[in-house]
């Protein structure tokens, strides 16, 4: 074996091994008739580069798959992306901008979307291939793209009976609208920034008394140009008198009325609001529930729309209207100023206060996001989502860990519908087609739509029917009579469908009747609503099914601190560049120990580093029982071992496997992973090696033989258990400790998962358990007393039984070495001052008098024990006050109560330690 284990050197070769051995590839002939496993990647985009939130989530994914594959299940991940429609869009677009070549609306529809083919060709597989750098082992064959032929067949064709069943309609409402992009965006794609701004206090007369004003409070004054009414909260006694009155809106001169609407907050601001249905999403629901007009002031670039606005010019008057008019075409911010001044110069202009709020923003484009009342195409959810709450409530679907179902089903009993439509060209175009005349029809094609739409042309008498007749025998004829919509899908909308359309629906395919419904669903929290919830709807009304049975939702992974990592922060850490530096595995690994159920994951590089250090004691432990001739036997048999130090080991590695096992089973990552940690790290390499040191360094004989198979025995088990969270580290080991004689029988991706050896250790487990406490708990006491590293001090055993009196006959160099222990004597009692200990009910005593100073150290541990319980109770305090918890970032809370358990663990230690010094 090499010197050092180095991940530059084994990652490449080892995944070209598996691929050699098509070791991912599902449907493998001799699982035939194994138990399906499927989970379906979530679709990263094709535009994306591996990220912290990528590496966790494929990681885990990974080790589900990795461990049901070994487990003898047909494993299928299947592996794909999403066309992401509108990072796709901005990327061609920006480098074409940059080559300077013609823009999209020049090259046209086709010429741009051959580019973004051209893209996708060159550059979309960057993150796929970066995932088979982190071990992902996906079945690759069976690779899908959400823009590719069947996938595409499988939208238009859920579109279509949506739309039949009455599901999918057109309405006028408002979406969040980017003046940049020029296209609603899904709330996904809005991030919330807190912006310093102003509120601004604006006068409004009554109309039937214009020296008396009602005052409303507005962050956008732009926007009461479109107002229609103002509100005040029912109970709000200022206002009781008028209620029902109406008031002149400023500069438009249009009569507005003041409803009662529990919307107005008495509280906040004047407790009046101007109420501005087109370009609120409140205020929106404000004018529903009071029959309120819509006007519309913006253009789709966020300019003020006014001259040629027939809603907003009707019932507008007054002398400020020209001025008002002269405004058209100004973007919505220089409006602002503009309206303020004019307001000023009125004196309606009560005031300004500075003020602190979250303004939406495009997550892409940067820029502020506007309301916007658009014609858009909806899909009502209302009893799409009744049949998928009532999926989970009778547990066909669990989501792990189960507080989420609580946030499911918030979401979804109280949802909204959903506008599936994007004024973008990367993307599905929807299968809707215009008459001249307004009229729509849905169909899977052109020709599936043509004879109904010249049917109903003719009936209509805009068409004669011999033009009709001529167009049905010549549909491309037809072409300017019937236009298609512009708009694409909302790219939820495909990938909604993932879980089936992957798999080959709406062909009834073998894929699609094997693996489907999936087993397992991997993705993040904040994804539940916008993916996971239109896949359990979608899948529903397509298939009568759940299109899986278990969704695991993990957390984020944060920084060392807590904080949320962030380009603008500068706390993103790469895990490419971890991949570099530490390996894929210690990545793998670390991610793995710390994704504990419902918690984030705080990451920093030394907990990566640690974990390649793991990697490396592991090597070299392999190294070492190579160099001691530990080749692995294949006919060894794990209850032919005799000697208490192998009986002892095979029993822990029975513990560690079913540890793991029952772990993994219940998705409790972290447990898993650190269960085989504590066993390789502690058990087999810091105990289990070093208490063989002397039969492997002796003479030859039966008991070292044994020791040898059980060393190539044990490190068997390890790099199966460890295989899914470590995977290149433990293939390349099955590789080189294969015995000269006939290798292995296959790779380790492919070998079967291991069982507990079931021997009958627990005599073993009792003495060398014993000697294994008693160590420990002697270092211990050693560390928390302050004895010197090197001083050799004895050991007494008080009142000992035979059995202990046996185990120190054998054990007993081991002991003094180990504890580093000049002696070792038996006593019916303690004479003098002596550190007190009791293992598995026997009591020992380390003689210190003249050693330590008892008083001295007996002072020292009562004063650090004093300063943990101030520190203790200080936290404490912070962490009961309301105020703290209100206003302290989540980090900080969280580091607080970090802060608390480790004070709190301390002092047991030192309590403890204080305890034996008595």
């Amino acid at each position: 074996m090499d010197k050092t284990f180095e991940p530059a050197a084994v990652e490449a070769r080892i995944a070209s091994l598996w691929e050699q051995a098509e070791a991912f590839r599902a449907g493998r002939p001799e699982r035939a008739d194994a138990e399906p496993y499927c989970i379906v990647i979530p679709p990263p985009n094709v535009t994306g580069s591996l990220h912290m939130g990528h590496a966790l989530n494929n990681t885990l994914q990974d080790i589900l798959c990795r461990f049901e594959r070994m487990r003898g299940k047909d494993v299928l991940w299947q592996p794909g992306m999403d066309h992401a429609g509108i990072a796709t869009q901005m990327v061609v677009e920006r480098q074409l901008a940059e080559r300077g070549e013609p823009g999209r609306r020049d090259l046209g529809r086709e010429a741009f979307l051959g580019k973004i083919w051209e893209w996708k060709a060159q550059s979309g597989s960057t993150i796929i291939n970066q995932l088979k750098r982190l071990g992902a082992s996906c079945d690759w064959s069976r690779e899908r793209f959400t823009m590719d032929e069947g996938l595409s067949r499988a939208v238009v064709k859920v579109f279509v009976e949506l739309h039949r069943q009455g599901f999918i309609y057109r309405d006028k409402r408002l979406v969040n609208w980017d003046p940049k992009f020029q296209t609603a965006i899904s709330d996904l794609e809005v991030m919330q920034v807190e912006t310093k701004g102003n509120l601004w206090r604006f006068r409004y007369p009554l109309a039937a008394e214009p020296e008396r004003f009602i005052t409303v409070a507005t962050t956008r004054p732009e926007t009461m140009l479109g107002d229609v009414a103002v509100a005040v909260n029912p109970d709000d006694e200022r206002y009781a008198d008028l209620i029902g009155r109406m008031v002149q809106l400023p500069l438009v001169g249009r009569l507005i009325p003041i409803v009662a609407d529990s919307y107005s907050d008495p509280e906040k601001g004047t407790g009046a609001v101007k109420i501005t249905p087109a370009h609120d999403f409140n205020d929106f629901e404000v004018g529903r529930r009071h029959d309120l007009r819509l006007i519309n002031v913006f253009d789709s670039e966020g300019r003020l729309d006014l001259k040629h606005n027939a809603a907003f010019l009707e019932e507008a008057e007054g002398d400020d209207l020209d001025a008002v008019l002269a405004l058209h075409g100004q973007d919505r911010f220089e409006a602002r100023k503009a309206i303020v001044a004019m307001m000023d110069e009125r004196g309606l202009l009560e005031g300004i206060d500075q003020h602190v709020h979250m303004v939406p923003h495009g997550d892409r484009s940067g820029v502020v996001i506007e309301p916007f009342l658009t014609d858009q195409w909806y899909v009502n959810v209302k009893p799409l989502a009744e049949r998928a709450l009532d999926a989970v409530r009778e547990g066909e679907t669990r989501f792990i860990p189960g507080n989420w179902e609580k946030t499911f089903f918030q979401w979804l009993e109280n949802i909204e519908p959903w506008c599936i439509s994007r004024q973008l060209w990367w993307g599905h175009q929807i299968p809707a087609w215009y008459t001249p005349d307004g009229e729509v029809y849905v169909g899977e094609s052109f020709e599936d739509v043509l004879p109904a739409a010249l049917a109903s042309a003719v009936e209509r008498g805009v068409l004669e029917p011999a033009q009709a007749e001529a167009w049905a025998a010549d549909p491309a004829a037809a072409a300017g009579f019937l236009v298609r919509d512009e708009d694409v899908l909302d790219t939820w909308f495909s990938s909604g469908l993932w879980p089936f359309s992957t798999l080959g629906w709406p062909d009834e395919t073998a894929e699609l009747k094997r693996f489907y419904p999936t087993t397992t669903l991997v993705t993040g929290f904040d994804i539940i609503f916008f993916w996971v919830a239109r896949m359990m709807m979608l899948g529903l009304f397509v298939t009568d099914d759940v299109p899986f049975r278990h969704v695991y939702l993990h957390a984020l992974v944060r920084d060392e601190k807590g904080a949320k990592m962030s380009k603008s922060k500068g706390n993103v850490i790469d895990p490419l560049d971890l991949m570099d530096r530490f390996g894929a595995d210690a990545l793998r690994f670390t991610l793995a120990a710390m994704a504990a159920q419902g918690r984030d994951i705080k990451l920093s590089t030394q907990r990566v580093e640690g974990y390649r250090n793991f990697a490396s004691k592991l090597w070299n432990a392999a190294r070492f029982a190579e160099m001691n001739g530990c080749v692995r036997e294949a006919a060894f048999r794990p209850d032919s071992a005799r000697e208490p130090l192998n009986l002892w080991v095979l029993g822990e590695t029975g513990k560690a496997i079913n540890e793991v096992t029952l772990a993994l089973e219940a998705f409790r990552f972290n447990d898993a992973a650190n269960a085989a940690y504590r066993f390789v790290w502690n058990v087999f390499c810091d105990w289990y090696l070093e208490l063989a040191k002397p039969v492997l360094q002796g003479a030859d004989g039966p008991a070292k033989q044994e020791v040898r198979a059980v060393v190539s025995y044990v490190l068997d088990q390890i790099c199966k258990i460890l295989h899914p969270f470590m995977p290149f580290l433990t293939e390349e080991l099955w590789g080189v400790t294969a015995d000269a004689a006939g290798g292995r029988d296959g790779v380790l991706a492919l070998a079967p998962w291991p069982v507990d050896p079931a021997v009958d250790a627990a005599a073993a487990e009792s003495e060398l358990g014993w000697v294994v406490e008693l160590i420990s708990g002697i270092r211990s006491a050693r560390s928390e007393t302050n004895v010197p590293a090197g001083a050799q001090i004895p050991l007494v055993l008080v009142g000992a039984s035979d059995i202990t009196r046996n185990a120190v006959g054998v054990w007993g160099d081991t002991i003094r070495r180990l504890a580093r222990v000049s002696e070792i004597s038996f006593a019916d009692a303690v004479s003098g001052r002596a550190i007190q200990l009791l293992v598995r009910g026997e009591a020992a005593a380390l003689p210190l008098e003249g050693v330590i100073d008892f008083d001295a150290e007996r002072a020292r541990l009562t004063k650090e024990i004093d300063k943990l319980a101030g520190e203790i109770r200080k936290i404490e305090a912070k962490l009961s006050n309301a105020d703290f918890l209100a206003r302290a970032p989540e980090e900080v809370v969280e580091e607080q109560k970090e802060r608390l358990a480790e004070a709190a663990g301390r002092r047991v230690s030192l309590s403890e330690a204080l305890a034996r010094l008595a």
